[in-house]
């Protein structure tokens, strides 16, 4: 293929992305009913489609509560993603690969290697219901982790996922959905190194983790479970209600799959609720999750500290759609470290407005977030550590 043919497909592509977009999923190759820049061979034995999507922002923090003064700044490309999904020899053997190109996105500031590899597994669909991967991608964790960045009403996920989410990591994984009645029903697990992406090899200590999730009236329109907002304008009132669990043994990272290095190895739980639920462009999400570490404070031979990050968080959105698809979402988070690293973490709580321009559904849209954040729950502007952000982006895909 030319370049310049390259260059027109992309074009194109963009031109007709509202007729043929379709919701980006994380648990499964992209095969189904994608009509973006595409190939399929002759005989139907090889498929392949390409996605990329960029992330461009700018904001800047107060100084304070009360003196509106900026000192913190951030303009840059936030995230910048190309993906590839498809099938060989028949849809049933498939693959996705996802290719991250900012720092931020590449984890260099925790690991110091630049991890340019998100995505990278195989699937096997065994039956209509039950598939297989084995690869990295991310583990079966709280919906909004799992939620595509692409997905979220917000710039940015909640500082409970932050803190407290599970990640990709490279191992073992099932999916299974079937029905009772009218309710369908999601079982997910996984077992993996544990290490998350950033490691040549691992130890004997693996993650085991576990989720299902039970919508009781029936399947979202376009998987609108696991996009944030109700874009789809759901006709009848839709709920899904989730549980996990993970057991991460022998971590050696501050947040399980993520963070800096720990001079110890340490066992890791976490525990994670979540719900959501839409009905005519009206929206609700609530996730809980919940950390344990027996002794999350460990130390190298000089005394230096490393600690796992333990304890837990709430977080609330809900939002509202306009017929002009300008919406308006409001989200309250709240995020407590145990008391053993409460010496070195402080309880945060932040309330946040946003308001997103779908042109082209998440796609194609445009954000403006205003936060204020108030430590140790106090919201006294001028309490120490109190500050306001604001931040503005424009995302861009196919």
């Amino acid at each position: 293929m030319s370049f310049i043919r390259l260059v027109s497909l992309i074009f194109l592509s963009l031109v007709y992305a509202n007729v043929f977009a379709q919701n980006e999923s994380d648990e499964g190759a992209t095969i189904n009913n994608f009509k973006g820049l595409q190939y399929k061979s002759p005989d139907s034995s090889f498929y392949i489609n390409f996605r990329f999507r960029m992330q461009n922002r700018i904001g800047a923090f107060t100084t304070s509560g009360s003196d509106l003064s900026f000192n913190e700044y951030e303009a840059r490309v936030r995230r910048l993603r190309m993906r590839v999904d498809g099938f060989i020899m028949n849809p049933k053997l498939s693959y996705s690969v996802q290719l991250a190109f900012t720092r931020g996105d590449q984890d260099v500031d925790n690991t110091g290697i630049a991890n340019i590899v998100r995505d990278a597994i195989i699937f096997y669909q065994f039956t209509p219901k039950f598939y297989m991967g084995f690869g990295q991608n991310k583990l079966p964790g709280n919906r909004q982790r799992v939620n595509s960045s692409g997905q979220l009403q917000f710039a940015d996920r909640s500082i409970v996922n932050g803190a407290l989410t599970i990640d990709r990591d490279f191992g073992l994984k099932a999916y299974y959905h079937n029905k009772i009645g009218e309710m369908d029903y999601h079982l997910k697990g996984a077992i993996t190194t544990g290490e998350g992406r950033s490691v040549n090899s691992t130890d004997n200590g693996l993650a085991y983790t576990g989720r299902i999730e039970l919508l009781p009236m029936g399947s979202f329109t376009g998987d609108g479970d696991y996009s944030e907002g109700d874009l789809e304008r759901e006709p009848k009132p839709k709920i899904s209600i989730a549980a996990g669990y993970s057991m991460n043994k022998k971590t050696n990272r501050t947040g399980g799959q993520l963070g800096k290095e720990l001079y110890n190895p340490v066992d890791m739980a976490t525990w994670m609720i979540d719900a959501i639920g839409k009905y005519r462009g009206w929206a609700y999400s609530v996730e809980y999750i919940k950390r344990h570490v027996d002794n999350p404070l460990t130390f190298n031979t000089a005394g230096s500290l490393s600690y796992a990050f333990t304890g837990n968080g709430i977080n609330h959105q809900a939002s509202y759609i306009f017929p002009s698809n300008i919406e308006f979402a409001f989200r309250y988070s709240r995020l407590t470290p145990s008391v053993k690293i409460l010496a070195q973490e402080d309880k945060k709580n932040i309330l946040e407005l946003g308001a997103t321009k779908y042109l082209n559904k998440h796609r194609v849209k445009m954000q403006l977030n205003l936060n204020y954040m108030a430590t140790d729950g106090n919201y006294a502007l001028k309490h120490p550590g109190n500050k306001w952000g604001v931040l503005a982006q424009f995302e861009l895909g196919i």
